[in-house]
Formats: C-alpha cells, structure tokens, sequence
C-alpha cells in the first residue's frame, strides 16, 4: 500500500522532479483537465476533483510517513487538485489556461487566508485542503477575469 500512496501522492513519481515539482505537479494537472473537459460532460470533472481529493488525503498521509516529512515536496496530487479546481467548468483557451495556472501558482505559494490554516490540519488533509482553498481563490478569480477580458482570449 506504501508503493500505491507513493505513486498517487507523486503523481506518477513525477513529483520527483528536480525542479520545480509543484509546477510540474500543477502542469499535469492542466493536462488531466484538458482530457477531462473534452469528455463533454461536465460531471466527469466533478468526478475527478473528489476522486483525486480523496484519494490525496490518503495518499498525502502515506507519503508524509514513508518520506518522514510534513507535505514533502514530492507530493504534488495537491497541485493536480489544485489546477482542476480553478480551471473546473470555465471553456479556456490555452492563454486562459496559463493564466489560471499562475494565478493558482501565486496563490498556492502566498496562501491566502484560510488556505495557511487549512495546511496545519493532520495529515493529507492538511495537505490538500490548503492548495484545494487556494484553487476556489484562483477559480473565482479566473471568472471574474473572464468577464473583463474581451470574448476568445482566455476562452473559447
């Protein structure tokens, strides 16, 4: 079950990156949205940011203890979760799509309240729940910039 934490927390083993991991982690993330939204369906990314969520939580705590660290930084499942959830439901264009990942980025690196207070919970939840808190910033802030920014550019 360790190797299966591990695999999950890391993305594949991804989060072994020697630069950046978190950025790596959030690009994935873009990728699996762009699969996601070309199902058509918009409960499938619904389904995908609970199913990954859960199953960060768990992994996430797998990782801390087989890596003897708090949110290690190999662990990016948080930044995949973190990226669907600000681009979820919104038809962007590859320029939105960059723009909503730095502003996720910017906001998962300042963690604006109460995303720092969610990172002191226990375990994988800790772990999730920050980045999760700082992609509902990113989402609304990714709408609101969607409707100030002239139709085609950040969507489609």
């Amino acid at each position: 079950m360790r190797r299966l934490g591990l695999l999950i927390a890391t993305c594949g083993y991804i989060g072994f990156a020697p630069l950046a991991p978190g950025t790596v982690g959030s690009a994935a993330g873009v990728a699996l949205f762009y699969l996601a939204q070309a199902s058509g369906l918009p409960w499938v990314q619904a389904a995908l940011i609970v199913t990954l969520f859960a199953a960060g939580v768990w992994a996430a705590s797998v990782a801390e203890e087989a890596l003897g660290r708090t949110d290690p930084g190999p662990v990016v499942i948080d930044e995949v979760v973190g990226i669907l959830i600000t681009l979820a439901w919104i038809p962007v264009t590859p320029l939105g799509a960059l723009t909503g990942f730095l502003i996720f980025r910017v906001l998962d690196v300042v963690k604006p309240w109460p995303s720092r207070q969610f990172e002191a919970m226990h375990g994988g939840l800790g772990v999730m729940a920050d980045d999760a808190m700082a992609a509902v910033y990113g989402h609304l802030l990714l709408r609101g910039l969607v409707l100030i920014v002239p139709a085609g550019w950040l969507t489609t």
